[in-house]
C-alpha cells in the first residue's frame, strides 16, 4: 500500500463581494488529489482536499517543499501497520521535516490542504465515513450525524442596498437556517446598525444574527461597536480586531457581555493556546473558529482539541470557519458545536452533499465513504477533472 501520486491545481473562486478587509475578485484555492495504489470497485482510491476561502491557493509551496517530501519518503514509513492503512500523522511529520517552529504563515494552508486529502483517502480505504472513523479513533465511538450549521453571508455587494441584503438573508431563513451571519466594518457604524436592524426584523422565534468584523477594528473602534451592538441580542460578535492582538480581545470582553467568536485566522495549536491563555475568551459563552484546512490539517486540530480540554474548554464551543465538508465530518465525529456554511458563495466548494437539507439549523450527514465529496456532483466534477 502506498501513495503513488499527488496532484494539485489552483482553482478560481473569484467573486465581486467584499468584507471589511478584502475583496474576493481574484481569490483562488488549491485542489489536491492523493492517488493510492489501493483498488476499490476496480478503481484506485483517491483522497481529495482543498483549502478554505480567504487564503489563496498554495501550489508553489506544495510543489517546492511538501509534495516532494512525501514522494521521496520510503512508502513503508508512511503506513499504519496495525490498521493496514496510510498513517496521516506520519505523512504530516514527513511534510514538516526541516520546518522550523513558528512563523506559520501560508505553509499551514498548504499542509492543511494535503492533510485533508490524506484523511479522505484513509477513511475511503477503511470503507467508512470520516466522521465514523474519527469517532472510533478519537471520540467516544458514536458519531452524531446531526450537525448545527449557520449561513454565512451578508457581504458588501456593489449596489446591494438594504433590499438586497434582506432578500439574501430571507433566502437563508427560508432554506431552514436558524442563524445567519452578516459582515460589519465595511461601512460606517451607523450604516452597519441599519443593516443589522434590517436583518433582525426578518427573524422569527429561535432565529439569531451573528456579525463579523473580519479583524478590521482597532481597540477604540471595537469598543464603540461593542457598545452599539449590546442593544441587540446577537448570536455572536466575531473577530473584532487583528487575530493576534490578544490584548485587544481580552479588553473587549470587559465591554461586551454577549458571546464573541474568533480564531479562524490562527493557524497552529500554539496560536490557539495563546488565544486561550491571553485573549480573555470565556468558555461559558464564546466560540472558537479554528479551521483545520488553514491550520495544518486535522493532525494539528487534534492537538488543538487536546489543548482546549486541558484548559477547561469543551469541543462543543468550536464552530469552525470555512464552510467545507471536512469540518462537518470533524464536528460529527468529535462533538464540535457545528460548522459554518456558505449556501450560495464560493461554490462548488462550499455546501453539502446533494439532497442534504437544512432543518431548523441542522443537517444530517449521509453515510458516504471518506469526507463525502463524491455526493456533491458539481464539486466532484472538479475533483474528477484533477484526478483524470
Amino acid at each position: 500500500m502506498k501513495i503513488i501520486e499527488i496532484r494539485e491545481q489552483t482553482k478560481p473562486i473569484q467573486s465581486s463581494i467584499r468584507n471589511a478587509y478584502i475583496d474576493f475578485s481574484k481569490m483562488t484555492l488549491s485542489l489536491v488529489a492523493v492517488v493510492t495504489d489501493v483498488i476499490r470497485d476496480g478503481k484506485p482510491v483517491i483522497g481529495y482536499g482543498f483549502n478554505s476561502n480567504g487564503r489563496y491557493g498554495q501550489g508553489a509551496l506544495m510543489r517546492e517543499r511538501f509534495l516532494p517530501r512525501i514522494q521521496e519518503a520510503d512508502p513503508a514509513s508512511l503506513l499504519d501497520a496495525e490498521r493496514d492503512n496510510i498513517d496521516p500523522h506520519k505523512v504530516w511529520a514527513t511534510m514538516m521535516t526541516n520546518e522550523k517552529p513558528g512563523g506559520h504563515g501560508e505553509r499551514s494552508v498548504a499542509v492543511g490542504t494535503i492533510d485533508m486529502a490524506v484523511w479522505d483517502a484513509v477513511a475511503k480505504i477503511e470503507g467508512k465515513p470520516l466522521f465514523q472513523l474519527l469517532a472510533e479513533r478519537y471520540g467516544n465511538g458514536r458519531a452524531d450525524r446531526k450537525v448545527f450549521v449557520y449561513a454565512a453571508g451578508g457581504y458588501y455587494w456593489p449596489g446591494q442596498g438594504l433590499e438586497g441584503l434582506e432578500r439574501e438573508m430571507r433566502g437563508y431563513l427560508d432554506r431552514g437556517y436558524s442563524v445567519v451571519k452578516k459582515k460589519i466594518g465595511g461601512a460606517s457604524l451607523a450604516e452597519d446598525c441599519k443593516r443589522i436592524e434590517a436583518v433582525l426584523r426578518l427573524l422569527g422565534p429561535g432565529q439569531k444574527l451573528a456579525v463579523d468584523a473580519n479583524g478590521r477594528f482597532d481597540l477604540k473602534t471595537a469598543i464603540a461597536y461593542a457598545k452599539a451592538l449590546s442593544q441587540y441580542d446577537l448570536f455572536w460578535y466575531e473577530e473584532a480586531g487583528d487575530p493576534l492582538d490578544y490584548a485587544l480581545q481580552a479588553e473587549l470582553a470587559q465591554h461586551y457581555a454577549g458571546p464573541m467568536a474568533t480564531g479562524e485566522n490562527l493557524f497552529s495549536m500554539q496560536d490557539a493556546r495563546n488565544l486561550i491563555r491571553y485573549g480573555g475568551m470565556r468558555p461559558d459563552r464564546d466560540w472558537l473558529q479554528f479551521d483545520c484546512a488553514l491550520s495544518y490539517g486535522l493532525v494539528e486540530y487534534l492537538r488543538t482539541l487536546e489543548m482546549l480540554k486541558a484548559h477547561g474548554w469543551s469541543a462543543s464551543r468550536c464552530v469552525p470557519h470555512g464552510g467545507h465538508q471536512m469540518s462537518l465530518a470533524i464536528a460529527a465525529g468529535l462533538g464540535l458545536g457545528g460548522n459554518e456554511s456558505y449556501p450560495d458563495l464560493f461554490q462548488p466548494y462550499g455546501g453539502f452533499p446533494d439532497g442534504v437539507k437544512v432543518d431548523n439549523g441542522y443537517v444530517t450527514l449521509p453515510e458516504l465513504p471518506g469526507i463525502g465529496f463524491e455526493g456533491k456532483a458539481d464539486l466532484y466534477a472538479q475533483m474528477k477533472g484533477l484526478a483524470g
